[in-house]
C-alpha cells in the first residue's frame, strides 16, 4: 500500500464498484440487482439514485465506458429525472463519495442558486488555475492534468430540460498529453452547481489516497510519499 498525490491522477485502485457499494450501504440506501446486469442503489427518501452500470455498456465519455450513473428527481412520485451525472472507471472513489454524501444530505427544499463561480472558487481555493480564454468556464490543476469545464452536453447524457444545446460541467482526467484519458465525468445542465463543486473540491483536495495499485498512465506524474 502507499499514499499518494495528486489524487485526481490516483485512479480508482481498481475497486470503483465495491468502494462506492460500500459507501451507499453505510449511508443506508437499498440496493438491487437489475435484469440489465447492473446494480442499482436508492436513497432512503426514494429521491435519488445510484447504478453501476458498467456490465450494460451504455455509452461512452471520452473514449471510456461509463461506469456509474447518479441522478435525483424531484418528488418520489416522479418517473422522470430531474438530472443526471456519469463517470467512468478510473475516477478516484474518495472523490464520487463525498458527491454522494452531499447528495444524501441535501435538502430537496434547496434551490441550488448557485451559479458556476461555485466550482470555480472551490478549484481555485485548491490551487488550480482558470484558463486565461476561459476563466468564467474553465479551470486545471497546476499540472495541467485534469480539467473542469462547462461545455455542451455529450451525446446520451440526459437532462430534464428539453433544450438543445445546453451546457453541464464535463471533467476529465489526462496524465500525457493525446493520450488516452484517465476518467471521465459528465453532469447534466441541471445538476446543482454546489454539489458539482462537492466533487471538484474533493477532487482536488491535496489530502494523500492509499493504494495498491497505481495508473500507468500517470507514472512520473504521481508522488508516492510513503509506502507500508
Amino acid at each position: 500500500m502507499c499514499w499518494v498525490t495528486p489524487r485526481h491522477l490516483a485512479g480508482d485502485d481498481g475497486a470503483l464498484a465495491e468502494r462506492i457499494g460500500d459507501a451507499l450501504a453505510g449511508l443506508g440506501w437499498r440496493m438491487w440487482p437489475t435484469s440489465r446486469n447492473t446494480l442499482l442503489y436508492v436513497s432512503p427518501d426514494e429521491l435519488c439514485g445510484a447504478e453501476w452500470i458498467l456490465a450494460a455498456y451504455p455509452f461512452e465519455l471520452g473514449g471510456l465506458p461509463v461506469a456509474w450513473q447518479l441522478s435525483a428527481r424531484p418528488h418520489a412520485a416522479s418517473a422522470m429525472t430531474e438530472w443526471n451525472a456519469y463517470c467512468t472507471a478510473g475516477v478516484p472513489h474518495e472523490a464520487l463519495t463525498d458527491l454522494l454524501v452531499a447528495i444524501g444530505t441535501r435538502a430537496a427544499r434547496d434551490s441550488g442558486g448557485e451559479g458556476p463561480e461555485t466550482v470555480l472558487n472551490a478549484l481555485s481555493a485548491r490551487g488550480w488555475i482558470r484558463d486565461v480564454d476561459r476563466p468564467r468556464t474553465t479551470a486545471s490543476d497546476p499540472g495541467f492534468s485534469c480539467t473542469f469545464s462547462l461545455e455542451v452536453l455529450p451525446p446520451l447524457v440526459q437532462d430534464a430540460d428539453p433544450r438543445p444545446d445546453l451546457v453541464g460541467w464535463q471533467a476529465w482526467a489526462e496524465p500525457v498529453l493525446g493520450a488516452p484519458y484517465l476518467w471521465c465525468a459528465s453532469f447534466s445542465a441541471s445538476v446543482p452547481h454546489d454539489l458539482v463543486a462537492v466533487f471538484a473540491s474533493s477532487l482536488a483536495s491535496p489530502i494523500l489516497v492509499p493504494r495498491s495499485m497505481l495508473p500507468a498512465s500517470a507514472e512520473g506524474r504521481l508522488t508516492v510519499v510513503r509506502r507500508s
